[in-house]
């Protein structure tokens, strides 16, 4: 072998390709294994029976050859480089902050936490369940409300939540809301975008005089976009006086100081927990949080984790009330969000536990300190401030002096905010030191003796009147009062981190949800300061990297779809499926035709879709699927017809929800276009396409793509996730734009559409991950990574075909890249149900298959192209393994009630207790010989759903009960 590579060509000795075969799981000895298992030559003969011929790319992917990772690295930190990171006083709700290095280590830099999935499986999720609960807790502390969600996408979406809430809740006739005219502008541009398909009139005034409207709600903000501090207690009673619901968008680190929102009435206090300790990125990702009261809680948006107990009794966490979600109630849904931001509140929430109520008072104070000595600085030197309180913000009147301050700040290192031609803003941050003070302060010509400055104002007392400050005690749960030093920290979250299953561990086979490998190089670029410390609204010339490294990506984006256009702003699937409709209706009304309202939808389709539908002021009209699962063509051809004065769109999902290369695809494109509509894809299984075929070569108009799950963003537990879109060239100029930052290139053809998301593009800290995939794949890389994917469902389909049914085929008996396994002749049988053997998966170390979707009473798998030969085997022996135990309850050998499965998951006290079942303790807790050896304990028994929804508890509990 030695000789034979002395000999080798240079050009394999260099490996270029070497990711390709790092990021896929099967060898090529297994690959051949597998297809000869199921009956095929080669993987080549698999896709033919598998992909239809009419929608194959006729060429390969137009993208570079595979890259390796030192390479891919360099490359992407020379593209970093162009990036100048400035000292940013830009503030409008970002800010610099310090990641707690313990934080960053053991969190944001560890796969244990960043490659989990959505807890839905709550047994094997307790440690990221009670780090978000510490959130809601936070949140629910600092805004003075009841009750607080695990998160949402960012401030300005949330600010949107907020006002579609306040109409559900409302009792007031009017269609009026009312926006605080001194809000962010970019959340005033993405309400704007929310309110017009929903109908909804926006007035915009001070919010001194907003109880002088009749509206359903009103959104304020507290401290405001010019920084200043207004007690809000008046305009908001007279709000509420008429009916209104008043949403007040706010600040967590001026909360620690200030009277909170819920102190001076607020319905809902909403705002970024991005300023406790996660980086700007350009923009994101960052955890919006969002309290109300708990009246409203079946109204609320996003998810929340509350407290209930397992079968011991034990107090255990979950996802409370799922019935809220959109998959459930689709277009009657609160929000069609299917994520949020746990890894982000996650960074938010141990931020507060590392620093306590103390150590945040301290922060809290020191920034404000050195804005009040800023402004005092500023004052004495002539300039004009405006005289309301402020916390950490202040807009200086410098007359035509502007540009030459703005410059010599520049040059000194400091990027501020032009508020007008004579206006200039600054916010100071954490990061901000008296130093910086001092150096700002000489840019206006002002004294830069900070010490002085700030003896005098030390004796002023700062620039907060009593009567604005916070007279309650926040964070006194000892979660907040325990683990500040660095070993109690590391302990924290090591704890929290044994109890979390994660890809680190295991296989996570979720069909729709795409658990492939999160390389560590493609981890590597989002914590470079180069990336991670740009604001958003840095003048463009500073983000030349930024920008070079996201056209990249979007070229790349181009070639997969074959779309001319690319939309990086979505910053989830969801929002990217709302970005899309509505291009497609904006479309639709340049052209005269805003009466185009109806949307076909798949009975089968993921539940966001008819959520978004609803969202867009669309009516859903649902299509059949025939026996086979596919699209009913016959049923779709006729609702067309039916509607095809008012047909604005077709949402499908492709290859379909149901696992399967429907042949009928570009039969229901050309369907939907002949009657005039749009046809939307949803991008959810654009895992199985890349490469193969493309949703341009299909026949779309438009397709979002879920970046967390075909090009490998981390789930990270539930959030964060990047949904860009790409469009064809007549709905380009119709995606989202941004007031503060435009986003269009050369032409700029989207200019002034409003925004769906906060910042231009969206989490942008987060596409280093996607640009390093593709990048280290390349063309031949991506379409083998589809080619895998799809095999390795295969292999898993005939492996378990004769012990559980696979639901849906298609014409010669292959899957896409997952399968549907059916549950429900067992359950009919033997009373043991999909939960029940996604209980029992984790007692032999796996995550359960999703369940129940898109079909009740089944478990959809798919393995990815990540997973070899050698866990996709452990995989297939446990899952027959549980047959085989669901054959003794079959035969009579155990009890319907009293057996492995309706007891699971097993715990160490059930292995250490008293035992009385029917089954032995290492069948219970060792039903594999391998189990053993790479053991996971669930920490908690089976958790019970209905005493948690029943006995609704969404903060933290004393700390005896874990100990319990």
């Amino acid at each position: 072998m030695t000789d034979t590579l002395l000999s080798a060509p240079l050009a394999r000795l260099e490996q270029r390709d070497a990711f390709v075969h790092r990021h896929l799981g099967p060898d090529a000895g297994e690959i051949g294994r597998m297809c000869a298992s199921i009956g095929v030559a080669d993987v080549d003969a698999l896709i033919a029976q598998t992909v239809p011929a009419g929608i194959r790319l006729a060429s390969p992917l137009p993208l570079a050859g595979a890259m390796p990772e030192h390479e891919a690295l360099a490359r992407l930190k020379a593209i970093a480089g162009r990036n100048v990171v400035k000292k940013s006083l830009i503030g409008q709700g970002y800010y610099g902050t310090h990641v707690p290095a313990v934080v960053l280590r053991n969190v944001l830099e560890n796969p244990g936490w960043y490659t989990a999935y959505t807890p839905y499986q709550a047994e094997i999720s307790q440690g990221r369940l009670e780090a978000l609960l510490n959130y809601q807790q936070m949140v629910i502390d600092l805004t003075g409300l009841e009750l607080a969600n695990a998160s949402l996408l960012d401030e300005a979406t949330a600010a949107a939540e907020a006002m579609t809430m306040a109409r559900r809740v409302s009792k007031s006739k009017s269609n009026v809301f009312f926006i605080d005219e001194a809000c962010f502008a970019q959340t005033i541009d993405v309400v704007r975008t929310r309110a017009h398909y929903f109908g909804y009139e926006l007035v915009y005034g001070k919010a001194a005089e907003a109880g002088s409207h009749d509206c359903f709600g009103a959104l304020l903000q507290y401290p405001n976009a010019r920084g200043e501090v207004v007690d809000l207690t008046a305009p908001i009673a007279e709000l509420k006086a008429k009916g209104a619901v008043v949403a007040v968008a706010s600040d967590l680190m001026a909360l620690v100081l200030l009277k909170s929102p819920g102190a001076m009435g607020a319905d809902i206090a909403l705002g970024s927990a991005q300023r406790f300790g996660v980086p700007m990125g350009f923009g994101g990702p960052h955890a919006a949080f969002f309290a109300t009261r708990e009246s409203y809680v079946r109204s609320m948006p996003g998810r929340i984790i509350g407290v209930s107990k397992d079968a011991r009794g034990k107090t255990a966490l979950r996802m409370t009330l799922q019935t809220r979600e959109q998959h459930i109630r689709r277009e009657k849904a609160n929000s069609n969000i299917c994520t949020s931001q746990v890894l982000l509140a996650n960074l938010s929430g141990f931020y507060a536990v590392y620093h306590g109520p103390q150590g945040l008072r301290t922060i809290a104070a020191r920034i404000h300190r050195l804005a009040a000595v800023l402004a005092a600085g500023l004052r004495e030197a002539g300039f004009g401030l405006h005289d309301r309180a402020f916390f950490d913000t202040v807009e200086v009147e410098v007359g035509a002096r502007a540009p030459t301050i703005l410059r010599a700040a520049e040059e000194a290192g400091f990027n501020l905010r032009s508020v007008s031609g004579t206006t200039l803003g600054l916010s100071v941050d954490e990061t901000t030191t008296r130093e910086d003070i001092a150096t700002i302060l000489g840019c206006f010509g002002a004294s830069t003796d900070v010490s002085a400055i700030d003896a005098r104002v030390a004796a002023a007392g700062g620039a907060l009147p009593a009567e604005l400050l916070r007279s309650d005690a926040v964070l006194a749960h000892p979660v907040f009062n325990t683990h500040h030093t660095e070993h109690e920290m590391l302990r924290y979250l090591k704890k929290l981190q044994n109890r979390d299953l994660a890809l680190d561990h295991s296989m996570i086979s979720l069909g729709s949800c795409t658990m492939k490998l999160n390389a560590t190089s493609e981890m590597i670029p989002i914590t470079w300061p180069e990336f991670a410390n740009l604001h958003p609204f840095a003048p463009r010339e500073q983000a030349a990297g930024y920008l070079e490294m996201i056209e990249g990506l979007a070229d790349y984006l181009r070639a997969v779809t074959g779309f001319p256009a690319i939309s990086m702003q979505p910053n989830s699937g969801a929002q990217g499926e709302y970005a899309g409709l509505v291009a497609i209706a904006r479309y639709h009304a340049s052209r005269g035709e805003a009466n185009r309202k109806i949307c076909l939808i798949p009975k089968s389709a993921h539940g966001t879709n008819p959520a978004t539908a609803q969202m867009c002021g669309m009516q859903v009209v649902v299509v059949e699927c025939d026996d086979n699962g596919n699209v009913d063509v016959a049923d779709l051809k006729a609702k067309a017809e039916k509607h095809a004065a008012d047909l604005a769109a077709l949402m499908i999902t492709y290859p379909s929800t149901h696992g399967v290369f429907e042949e009928s695809i570009r039969e229901i494109c050309t369907i939907v276009h002949q009657y005039g509509g749009q046809v939307y894809m949803d991008g959810a299984n654009l895992n199985a396409q890349v490469g193969l075929t493309s949703p341009a070569t299909i026949g779309a108009d438009v397709s979002h793509m879920n970046l967390h799950k075909t090009f490998c963003i981390p789930h990270g537990g539930g959030g964060p996730g990047m949904g860009p879109i790409g469009l064809a060239a007549h709905l380009a100029p119709f995606m989202a734009d941004h007031v503060i930052q435009p986003t269009g290139g050369a032409g700029r053809p989207n200019l002034g559409q409003g925004a769906v998301s906060a910042a231009p593009f969206g989490s942008a800290s987060i596409l280093p991950i996607s640009w390093m995939y593709i990048t280290m794949m390349g063309g031949e890389g991506l379409k083998q990574a589809t080619e895998v994917a799809i095999l390795n469902a295969n292999y898993l389909a005939a492996r378990l075909k004769d012990h559980y049914p696979v639901l849906y085929t298609g014409s010669k008996g292959r899957v896409a890249h997952e399968c549907i396994l059916d549950i429900r002749p067992i359950k009919a049988t033997t009373g043991i149900s999909e939960v029940d053997i996604a209980k029992r998966l984790m007692d032999y170390g796996f995550h359960a298959p999703t369940m129940s979707f898109p079909v009740a009473g089944t478990i959809m798998v798919e393995p990815t192209e990540s997973e070899d030969l050698g866990e996709l085997e452990r995989f297939v022996a446990a899952m027959i393994a549980i047959r085989d135990e669901i054959r003794q309850i079959e035969a009579g050998n155990w009890p319907a009630e009293d057996n492995p499965l309706k007891h699971a998951p097993h715990t160490q006290a059930d292995f250490l207790g008293d035992w009385k079942r029917p089954y032995s303790r290492e069948q219970a807790v060792f039903p594999l010989p391998w189990v053993a050896e790479n053991k996971f304990w669930p920490s908690v028994n089976r958790i019970d759903d209905v005493y948690g929804d029943r006995n609704l508890f969404c903060a933290c509990v004393p700390m005896s009960d874990y100990a319990e």
